[in-house]
């Protein structure tokens, strides 16, 4: 399995779109590719998903084993002609301060040969000593090759190269100039996504373009080819069961933050997922279950608020006992109005509070959480990894309602509970992903399906 970790010497150095014109440029050549995406974001692994036409996994220390980790590495990426995994931030950046969640760490798990992307603004022989104490901060990393990126011009690019080949042994890969039409538009958390993005393909195969002219592909693949994973022959999923129960799914510009293994998970769970758009759709899809997923409800709330029918639609089949869970936009869609930049929209009321949008985060980062004994759906008792990046707040809300998780580290609701649990719902701004340890989706889904013999009530709701 050819394999390639794209890393950076810090955060915003262009890695994404250097990875994702490297996949784009791939593909083109006839290659099967596969991606991947180290941490528990979101909008990253859409926009090489798009790049692909395959999805893109997350790997991640926090919410994973290392053997689920490297299961699903080489269960996904046998398939595959040639493997990128993205980093997320500098290659020895973590919580943890002995670097056992960094990417280098992870780099070393799967036994990936990393590509270092430099961005190299206001430097020129300088290069030379960064480089060379990456190199040397951890031996056991495989740094095989540098990506100049932000290149000024030939001057400055001959002077970044005779640094690099005068003092060190790593080879200079690409050098990428400063195209504006490389770049994604940026906000509040991060990257806009594909959901919302105009002329997709269009972008991606810009950045193909500049990577073909720009980097060195057949020296890249010839790199790849050093990978040390072992492949192996467990299936990243179980089997299936037998579908007998339907859950709705909010999929739009508004909502587009699923894990493509969540969604497996569901169906190996025997769920199948009736997508909706929250925007343009009058009334559910008849379902047994509701699903509401992250995304920006803020960028969309006059959509969102104009869309009468669905709202009311959506509280009364809550009210009669839908079983239902939500997710950070997702529970700010379910609130009664949402604010931000100092307009306000009516939403679907169900939960007895009011979001709103603030200029720094609320909660962000990594989280742990426990059952609280309040959830309808408990899981196994024990901790839950899981994450958050929320610039929102619940306010307004009585105080005497029932949540579903206690927070042990992180932010929740407020610094104490979160899943807030209101008939058969549980909405929170935490981020779960289904895993050995954590199996949500399964969890879910089995609630669901003993809250059926209700399901006539809720679809005539």
């Amino acid at each position: 399995m050819a394999g390639l970790f794209i890393s950076a010497s810090q955060k915003s150095s262009g890695k994404t779109t250097v990875t994702l014109g490297l996949a784009r440029a791939f593909k083109n050549r006839g290659m099967d590719v596969q991606t991947f995406k180290k941490g528990p974001d979101y909008i990253d692994p859409m926009w090489l998903t798009a790049a692909t036409s395959r999805p893109c996994y997350n790997l991640d220390f926090h919410t994973m084993t290392n053997t689920e980790i490297t299961d699903t590495y080489s269960g996904y990426a046998a398939p595959a002609d040639i493997c990128l995994l993205e980093g997320n931030k500098g290659l020895f950046d973590g919580v943890d301060l002995k670097g056992r969640d960094s990417n280098a760490a992870m780099a070393r798990l799967v036994g990936l040969p990393v590509i270092l992307v430099m961005d190299t603004r206001g430097m020129t022989r300088g290069i030379a000593p960064l480089v060379l104490g990456y190199q040397a901060f951890d031996a056991g990393i495989q740094i095989a090759g540098v990506i100049l990126n932000q290149v000024g011009g030939p001057r400055h690019q001959q002077k970044l190269i005779s640094a690099l080949e005068h003092y060190t042994d790593i080879p200079v890969i690409g050098a990428i100039g400063r195209y504006p039409e490389m770049q994604i538009c940026e906000r509040h958390l991060g990257l806009q996504p594909v959901n919302e993005a105009r002329d997709i393909n269009a972008r991606i195969d810009c950045s193909a373009r500049i990577i073909e002219q720009d980097v060195d592909l057949d020296r890249l693949c010839e790199l790849a080819k050093t990978t040390s994973v072992p492949v192996s022959t467990k299936p990243p999923s179980p089997r299936a069961r037998q579908t007998d129960i339907r859950i709705a799914v909010a999929k739009d510009k508004a909502f587009g933050f699923y894990y493509p293994d969540d969604i497996t998970a569901f169906q190996n769970a025997g769920a199948e997922l009736v997508y909706f758009d929250s925007t343009a759709d009058t009334h559910l899809p008849d379902a047994d279950g509701l699903f509401i997923g992250g995304g920006f409800p803020e960028i969309h709330m006059q959509e969102l608020q104009q869309n009468t029918s669905l709202r009311r639609d959506i509280f009364n089949k809550l009210s009669a006992g839908l079983p239902a869970y939500a997710e950070c936009g997702g529970l700010m869609y379910l609130s009664k109005s949402l604010t931000w930049q100092n307009q306000s929209a009516d939403m679907v009321g169900f939960i007895p509070g009011d979001t709103v949008m603030h200029d720094k985060p609320v909660g962000r980062g990594y989280v742990v959480i426990k059952d609280s004994g309040h959830n309808p759906w408990p899981g196994s008792g024990g901790q839950i990894n899981a994450h958050e990046f929320h610039y929102a707040s619940l306010e307004n809300i009585p105080g005497d309602l029932d949540y579903a998780y206690d927070v042990i580290r992180g932010h929740g609701m407020d610094g104490h509970h979160d899943g807030l649990v209101l008939n058969n719902l549980v909405a929170g701004f935490i981020h779960q992903r289904s895993t050995q340890n954590n199996p949500w989706v399964r969890i879910f889904t089995d609630f669901v399906r003993r809250k059926k013999t209700s399901a006539t009530s809720f679809n005539k709701a």
